[in-house]
């Protein structure tokens, strides 16, 4: 059974989405304010973690920040899915640019979020279940049973969604792969109007890969079409 952290200070809405996931053969912790949800996020292990971005004690970013920031704490990897208000592009983009797996308006629909955090949790079993043990391209080296990336033997930091999106360009280097393809074989879903979900992850994963010295053409964006992994060594 999976163990999901819910982190809301909607009563009525953590009420109706615990009832509804603990239906779906989920367990489910509450946490109403930031300060608690950031407690429970670093002392215990869950499977995913569920949370909104205005929150009493320390807002959602504040918590995914401070989660992502130590590495020593149980939550550093933990899969999130933030809740944002319906409509506002800048809370999602700056939850996926700090290391948010996947985001939902408010109010959201349960079934979809059930929905959500499975496709996170298959796709991490998945990765352990089949994934080969060594994936190359130059200097990139994926092991995904392991879930550790490498660029020229210097480990990179990815995050569960991040690493499925270098995976997916990595078997398909030098292809173009679609936006669609991408949020399909990575985040497990399909694509949104106006989602900018991909964009976001390919960016992030750009940067940390240039800390380490890759070239930032070794990901490249092929207008209209998609993403294209490169033989550019840096």
């Amino acid at each position: 059974m999976s163990h999901i952290l819910l982190v809301d200070d909607d009563t009525e809405l953590t009420e109706l989405l615990e009832e509804f996931l603990v239906g779906e053969g989920f367990a489910v912790t509450v946490a109403n304010d930031g300060g608690r949800g950031l407690e429970l996020a670093r002392s215990q292990p869950f499977d995913a973690l569920v949370l909104d971005v205005m929150l009493p004690v320390h807002n959602g970013f504040d918590v995914l920040r401070k989660l992502r920031e130590d590495a020593s704490n149980p939550g550093h990897s933990l899969p999130v899915v933030m809740l944002t208000a319906k409509g506002d592009t800048v809370d999602r983009i700056v939850g996926l640019e700090m290391g948010a797996d996947d985001y939902l308006p408010k109010p959201c629909n349960p079934r979809e979020l059930a929905a959500r955090l499975r496709a996170i949790l298959r796709r991490g079993r998945s990765e352990v279940e089949t994934g080969d043990d060594n994936l190359t391209s130059g200097p990139l080296r994926l092991l995904p049973r392991e879930h550790q990336c490498f660029w020229a033997d210097q480990g990179v930091n990815l995050t569960g969604a991040e690493f499925s999106v270098l995976r997916v360009l990595v078997e398909n280097a030098g292809e173009v792969v679609s936006k669609e393809v991408l949020t399909e074989k990575a985040l497990g879903r399909k694509l949104m109007p106006y989602d900018r979900s991909i964009d976001v992850h390919v960016s992030n994963i750009r940067k940390k890969l240039a800390e380490q010295g890759a070239s930032r053409e070794l990901i490249i964006n092929i207008r209209g079409a998609g993403y294209m992994l490169t033989d550019s060594q840096g």
